[in-house]
C-alpha cells in the first residue's frame, strides 16, 4: 500500500475522531432534555432524514428497537405520500439534516406541527429553518468533512451516528434496561442464547446420559457409554446420588497399568468428586467451566445429587455458544 493512500486513511480518521472529540465538549442541557422528552413519550420515537442522514436515521432507530424503546424509521418522501399517518401526536420525532434546510424534511414540520408530535432536530446548522422549529437542537456541526472537497458527508454523518448511539444508550439507561431485556429482544442472537439457554435446555437425558452403579465392572459401562454415544457416565450409589464419572480418559490411565480393567468395578478407577453444575444455570456457565478445567463433559444434578443430565462441549458448539 503506498504512502499516499496511508496518510489519506490516517488524515480521514484524525477529521472523524477530532470531529467526535468536539462533539463531545459540546454536549451541554440539550442532550439532557433530549433523553428527557425521548424518555416522556408514550408513543414511539420516529427517525426521519434523507440521503446519508437517512441511512445514519436508520441505524439509530434500530439502536433504539435493540435497547426496548419503540422506534419507526420513516422515510421523508414516503412520508408526503401517505407514510405520515403512521406518526401520532404521542410520538418524538428525531429529524436529521446536516444543513436543516433538507427540503423533504421541511416539507413535513407544518404537518407534525399539526398532529402535534415532539421533535427533535440533529443538525449541523443551529440556525437553520429545522432547527427554528425543532423543540430540541442538537448540533452536530463539523469543522470539515474527511472527503476530498468537503463534499460527501463523512465526518458530519460519524457525528450524527455516535450521537444517536449515546441518546439510545443514555436513554436505555435511565429506563433501567437490564442485559436480560436485551436477551428476550434478541432470541436467535449469540447474546440472546448466552443470556437465556440454560442447561437443561441443551443436556443430554434418558438413554443419552449414561448413569451407572458403582459396583458395575468398567466393561458393563463402557457399552452403556457406547450406547449413549457419549464420553463418560455418571457414577451413582444405590440411592442415585452421584459419586463420580468414568470417562474415556480414565480407561485410558488404568488401561497403561491394568490388563485387568475391564473386570474391575468402575469406582476403582473412576474421577471421584467430578465437576457438575445444578439444574437452573445457565450454558454459558457450563461452557466457562468446561473451558477453564479443559474438559469436554460435565455431569448436570438436581438438588439431590442425582446426575439427570450430561452437558458434552457438542451441545454448546451445535447452540451456537461457542
Amino acid at each position: 500500500m503506498t504512502t499516499q493512500v496511508m496518510n489519506r486513511a490516517k488524515a480521514v480518521l484524525k477529521i472523524e475522531r477530532d470531529a467526535l472529540d468536539r462533539l463531545g465538549r459540546r454536549l451541554d442541557c440539550h442532550f439532557e432534555a433530549a433523553v428527557e422528552m425521548m424518555g416522556r413519550c408514550l408513543g414511539r420515537i420516529v427517525v426521519t432524514g434523507m440521503g446519508k442522514p437517512g441511512i445514519i436515521g436508520q441505524k439509530i432507530s434500530a439502536t433504539l428497537s435493540s435497547l426496548g424503546v419503540p422506534s419507526l424509521w420513516l422515510h421523508p418522501a414516503e412520508a408526503a405520500h401517505g407514510d405520515l399517518g403512521r406518526v401520532t401526536g404521542q410520538d418524538v420525532v428525531i429529524a436529521l439534516s446536516h444543513s436543516g434546510e433538507t427540503d423533504e424534511i421541511l416539507h413535513l414540520l407544518p404537518v407534525l406541527k399539526r398532529i402535534g408530535s415532539k421533535l427533535i432536530a440533529i443538525t449541523g446548522n443551529s440556525n437553520s429553518r429545522l432547527a427554528r422549529q425543532a423543540d430540541v437542537v442538537l448540533n452536530t456541526g463539523v469543522k470539515n468533512e474527511a472527503s476530498p472537497w468537503g463534499l460527501v458527508p463523512t465526518a458530519s454523518t460519524t457525528a450524527m451516528l455516535a450521537l444517536g448511539d449515546a441518546l439510545a444508550v443514555a436513554l436505555s439507561e435511565q429506563r433501567g434496561f437490564k442485559p436480560e431485556d436485551f436477551a428476550a429482544l434478541h432470541p436467535g442472537g449469540s447474546l440472546g442464547k448466552r443470556l437465556t439457554l440454560r442447561v437443561e435446555d441443551l443436556m443430554r437425558t434418558g438413554r443419552a446420559n449414561p448413569v451407572v452403579r458403582a459396583s458395575d465392572p468398567v466393561k458393563k459401562v463402557l457399552l452403556a457409554i457406547t450406547r449413549a454415544r457419549a464420553g463418560s457416565a455418571g457414577v451413582v450409589d444405590r440411592r442415585g446420588r452421584l459419586l463420580g464419572i468414568f470417562t474415556d480418559g480414565d480407561l485410558r490411565r488404568h488401561a497403561e497399568k491394568d490388563l485387568h480393567i475391564l473386570k474391575r468395578p468402575v469406582s476403582q478407577v473412576m474421577t471421584k468428586n467430578p465437576k457438575t453444575l445444578p439444574v437452573g444455570h445457565l450454558a454459558v456457565e457450563a461452557l466457562k467451566l468446561l473451558r477453564s478445567h479443559r474438559i469436554d463433559e460435565i455431569l448436570i444434578v438436581d438438588g439431590k445429587s442425582r446426575p439427570t443430565g450430561l452437558l458434552d462441549i457438542q451441545d454448546l458448539l451445535k447452540a451456537g455458544l461457542v
